[in-house]
């Protein structure tokens, strides 16, 4: 079986885990100091890439 259904899969899965995730969390961080607001939401923007990078290079077999 290819690894390219199963990767689509999983990359919707993660996507939509961590789109809940960082929404949740990010209730907790409004009321914060706008710092730390600043420092969460670039993370929590940019971060869903790392997963989503190693399951785009498993299903092409790269890793």
């Amino acid at each position: 079986m290819s690894r390219t259904p199963i990767a689509v899969l999983a990359i919707i899965v993660v996507v939509i885990g961590w789109i809940s995730a960082a929404t949740i969390l990010a209730d907790y961080v409004r009321p914060l100091h706008w710092s730390i607001q600043a420092l969460y939401y670039p993370v929590a923007g940019f971060a869903w890439v790392f997963p989503v990078r190693w399951l785009m290079l498993w299903a092409a077999h790269k890793r």
